[in-house]
């Protein structure tokens, strides 16, 4: 559903116009509020191509685009033109291609015509698109590239862990933690099976010194597994040569990629730290210094944008999705969402449980009524984003007395569900 001003602004509208992008060039048609086409135009991603697509659309002075996407060099440009973007969600514009052709022909023309006219008679219901600011923006982009980061790292992890079981099984079991970058270090100081007996043990323990690794409890039986290193190896010289200049180039990659997630760390937390809604998103239970920001990113700070808490379940992804017809019913998971943000309050959730009581107990309730662990994680992240959108309204942090003392005024079952404390 659509807010007031952006239907009151979308009735002012002379022109429709619906944007196929692409890497390299892009597609653009504009039709009257009558649906006639007044302009078919492709232009390449470049500024001579932008400068021409803002010549023609000129004398268009009420115009607005439809695009199959909410992001992007596309968007941008577009945005800064001024004009309005409503974005297509991409099932949405598919529908749309099939209600032009049914019969399932497509071509650039066709998308961008098919999106111009469902923005002329559709566009009434949708939400126009909402400029972030530049400190959340960045914010949101910089925790979403260290996710994408951090997968390649624990892709790089798993890679290596391969590798040294093909030649190196006994590393495998001295180290447990293989994202640690001591035990990227290790493969690096001693490559081969035979290069760690050669170091000796005196070598060994000074690795173990270095990286703060001496432990009474572990050090012993990792000097026990460093003697077995030759006891059971690959055989075949060659596989250990080539596989180990393969795990050595992996562990020098997991350094340098270390040392920029660390660079990363930094400035998220810095643009945390100068947001206005840093100490709301901070005092939420378990959210702490990595999943804080990541929520701040994805939520925004603009009140407007989600008018109700159900707008922000369903864009979060915990509100489920119900389908009726006659007397059947299903409930599912909700597919269409920002998977970053179902992601990070699966996260959230999950650790908000040892560090909130009323979590704890409203999870466990869920799990003893049959549901499974992401179900149940699923309906506490449903719960919390309640508590959160009153909080992001009102602008003040997480109190958990106030939040207790709340449940008990209205009468919440969960209050029912926490320890009792003892009578004297």
């Amino acid at each position: 559903m659509s807010d007031p001003l952006s239907t009151t602004a979308f009735r002012e509208l002379t022109h429709f116009g619906g944007l196929d992008w692409a890497k390299e060039s892009h597609q653009c048609t504009v039709v009257d509020r009558a649906g006639v086409i007044v302009l078919d135009l492709a232009f390449a991603h470049s500024a001579e191509g932008w400068a021409s697509f803002r010549e023609k659309i000129s004398v268009f002075p009420k115009l607005a685009v439809a695009i199959e996407t909410s992001c992007g060099p596309a968007v941008e440009q577009v945005l800064a033109l001024n004009l309005p973007v409503y974005p297509l969600n991409p099932k949405a514009a598919q529908r749309y291609r099939d209600r032009k052709r049914p019969d399932g022909s497509k071509s650039d023309p066709i998308d961008a015509w098919s999106f111009a006219d469902a923005l002329r008679t559709d566009g009434h219901a949708w939400r126009v698109l909402r400029p972030m600011d530049a400190l959340t923006m960045e914010l949101r982009l910089l925790c979403r590239d260290e996710i994408v980061l951090i997968e390649q790292r624990t892709a790089l992890v798993n890679q290596l862990q391969a590798t040294l079981h093909e030649y190196y099984p006994i590393v495998l079991k001295a180290f447990d933690d293989w994202t640690a970058a001591w035990t990227w270090k290790f493969v690096i100081a001693f490559p081969t099976p035979q290069e760690l007996a050669k170091a000796g043990k005196r070598r060994w323990e000074k690795f173990l010194h270095t990286h703060k690794l001496y432990r009474p409890l572990t050090a012993q039986k990792r000097l026990e597994f460093f003697a077995q290193a030759m006891d059971f190896t690959n055989p075949n010289p060659a596989v250990t040569a080539a596989k180990s200049f393969l795990a050595v180039t992996l562990a020098e990659q997991l350094l340098t990629l270390e040392g920029r997630l660390e660079k990363y760390r930094a400035r998220i937390n810095q643009l945390f730290a100068e947001h206005p809604d840093h100490d709301l998103f901070g005092s939420l239970p378990g959210a702490g210094e990595k999943l804080a920001p990541r929520l701040l990113g994805e939520i925004g700070a603009d009140r407007e944008l989600f008018a109700s808490v159900e707008g922000l379940q369903s864009y979060a992804g915990v509100a489920p999705v119900t389908r009726k017809s006659g007397k059947s019913r299903w409930v599912s998971i909700r597919r269409a969402c920002n998977k970053v943000l179902r992601a990070t309050m699966h996260l959230w959730a999950s650790l908000s449980i040892p560090q909130c009581a009323w979590a704890a107990a409203y999870y466990q309730r869920k799990k003893e009524c049959g549901m499974g662990h992401a179900a149940a994680l699923r309906c506490l992240g449903n719960r919390w984003l309640k508590i959160v959108w009153r909080l992001w309204q009102e602008g003040t942090p997480y109190d958990e007395a106030r939040h207790t003392l709340d449940q008990v005024r209205h009468g919440s079952w969960v209050v029912k569900l926490l320890p009792q404390p003892a009578k004297a």
